[in-house]
């Protein structure tokens, strides 16, 4: 059971709890490809467009550079530049077309419940962003609810890494057992916090089953970010 008197902090992830991130990735990716043909680098565009080829760039970098695994911004810095050196175009052109991705990629559409949730949680708890994205809270517009943020990239490593909840609760200034993390991934949110001794609201908005052969589960499962205000009040 949920324990609210213990929580003096809450984490908070980003992508697919705040909003939902697949449209606005895609909605940069196609933004990119127009950068990209515009600026003389079209048969780059026209592979980027292909989700095979796009896969099989990622998993070159990955393998070629995996110290970078944790880190999706250089990640995608590099599979672009890779793309472009493949297709025969500038490299250099790598940089500004990233810029234009990351950009874009702080364009995000809000859930519905996720403002008004935003500002019961930041009124009642200091709130701090942990996330293995590259979403920017304040440029995504929601930075004056929280007190901090965490990012797998600034921290060397990704959930469900326990160093990055130890790190989401020191810049909140409590202890691991004080802080209650929300996030919407069973795995990277939900164990991962739950094995350092955090409290979990679990954000399952599809309604999928708990994984198999997870005994310990969240303190609480909501289907959105109203029901969780509503178990805190």
């Amino acid at each position: 059971m949920l324990d609210a008197r213990r929580i003096r902090a809450i984490t908070l992830d980003l992508d697919d709890t705040l909003w939902p991130v697949w449209p606005t990735i895609r909605r940069a990716d196609a933004i990119t490809r127009d950068w990209l043909a515009a600026h003389g680098a079209g048969n780059t565009a026209v592979r980027a467009a292909d989700a095979q080829v796009a896969l099989q760039a990622r998993q070159r970098v990955l393998a070629e550079r995996p110290a970078i695994a944790h880190d999706l911004g250089a990640l995608k810095r590099e599979v672009i530049r890779l793309l472009l050196r493949d297709s025969g175009d500038d490299p250099a052109l790598a940089e500004p077309a990233f810029a234009i991705f990351h950009r874009e990629r702080q364009r995000v559409t809000l859930f519905d419940d996720a403002l008004e949730a935003l500002r019961f949680l930041a009124a009642r708890w200091p709130l701090v962003a942990l996330s293995n994205g590259n979403a920017d809270v304040a440029q995504t517009g929601v930075g004056p609810f929280f007190a901090g943020a965490v990012s797998a990239a600034s921290v060397g490593v990704a959930k469900p890494d326990a160093r990055i909840f130890h790190a989401g609760a020191a810049v909140g200034g409590v202890a691991p057992h004080e802080v209650l993390h929300v996030g919407d991934d069973a795995e990277l949110d939900a164990a991962g916090a739950l094995a350092v001794g955090m409290q979990v609201a679990w954000v399952n908005r599809d309604g999928v089953a708990w994984p198999d052969g997870r005994a310990t589960r969240p303190q609480v499962e909501v289907r959105d970010l109203k029901m969780l205000c509503a178990a805190l009040a």
